[in-house]
Order: structure tokens, then C-alpha cells, then sequence
């Protein structure tokens, strides 16, 4: 076979594959930037509140989620391996009552944060895989809608932390 007839399909399938090539080498490098981007976005004093009951099938995790880049994010999703199931939800008054939605996302503007509390926005954990005991450090990954993973640990307690569940002469008045 004549090597001058195969030259040029030879640099058409050379030419053909840069694109895929480039962007392989592109995924390659971007790693650290993404970890760059993932660490500007952080859970602030998460805790799970310790149920109760002693095999609960549902529990709830609060903190603050903070957006400290330089471009709105969004949460799509949470997994946890200590829970079969995470998702973040909502809770609210409609007519003097409490209703409680999943919310498929969690916008977070640039620099902006977004605070689950108590009676607010929460993350649902459902059927943990072992009792969970006071003061011990959940793994959780927050799942970001550009695909990136945010890793981060809820602390168990009995209340909020803060000042008044520091302080145990801190009482409230009814």
C-alpha cells in the first residue's frame, strides 16, 4: 500500500480526535480548580438534632451553608453514608399550620449563605444506619447543581449551639 494514500487519513483521524483529547486533558487538569471552587463553599456549625427516641427512622441537620465564591451556586442534593437518605427541606406556616416540602435546589448567591434552623430550612436524614450518640462528627457531602462535591461534618447534639445552649443557666421565660 502506497504511504501517500494513507497520509492524509492518517491526519484526519489525528485531527478528528484532538477535540475529544483536548477535552480529557482539559477534565484532567481541572480537579484542583474545582476543589479550589468546592472549598469556597462551607457548612458552618452543622448538628444534628439527637432524637429522643432510640431507633428514630428520621432525623433533622442544621447549620449555616455559606457561599464564598465569586458565582452563585446552588445545593441539588445530599448524601451521607451514616443515612439511607438526604435531602434538603423546608418547613413553613400555611393557615397556622406547619408544612414541610423537599426542595430540589438551594440557591446561594455569590457570597451569600443560606441558614437551616429549626422550623426553616433543614436537611432531612432518614434511616440512619446506627443509633447516633452525643457529640459524635457525621460525614455528609453536599451535592452542588454544577456537579461538584462538597465534604462536610454535622456534630450531634441535644440543642442549638450558641449562647443558649452554652450557657446552662440560660432560661426561658414563658
Amino acid at each position: 500500500m502506497d504511504i501517500r494514500r494513507l497520509l492524509p487519513i492518517a491526519i484526519a483521524a489525528a485531527l478528528a480526535a484532538l477535540p475529544a483529547a483536548t477535552r480529557a486533558a482539559t477534565r484532567a487538569a481541572t480537579p484542583a480548580s474545582d476543589d479550589a471552587k468546592a472549598a469556597c463553599v462551607v457548612m458552618e456549625d452543622g448538628w444534628i438534632r439527637l432524637s429522643p427516641v432510640p431507633q428514630p427512622r428520621m432525623l433533622a441537620g442544621f447549620g449555616r451553608i455559606a457561599n464564598h465564591c465569586g458565582e452563585a451556586v446552588a445545593v441539588v442534593g445530599a448524601r451521607s453514608p451514616a443515612f439511607a437518605e438526604v435531602s434538603v427541606h423546608e418547613t413553613t406556616q400555611v393557615d397556622g399550620l406547619s408544612r414541610m416540602r423537599e426542595l430540589e435546589r438551594l440557591p446561594l448567591p455569590v457570597h451569600g449563605e443560606a441558614v437551616l434552623q429549626p422550623g426553616g430550612l433543614h436537611l432531612m436524614l432518614m434511616q440512619p444506619g446506627k443509633a447516633l450518640a452525643e457529640g459524635e462528627r457525621v460525614p455528609l457531602v453536599l451535592l452542588l447543581a454544577d456537579g461538584r462535591e462538597v465534604p462536610v461534618e454535622l456534630a450531634v447534639r441535644r440543642a442549638a449551639p450558641g449562647p443558649a445552649a452554652a450557657d446552662p443557666h440560660a432560661h426561658h421565660h414563658h
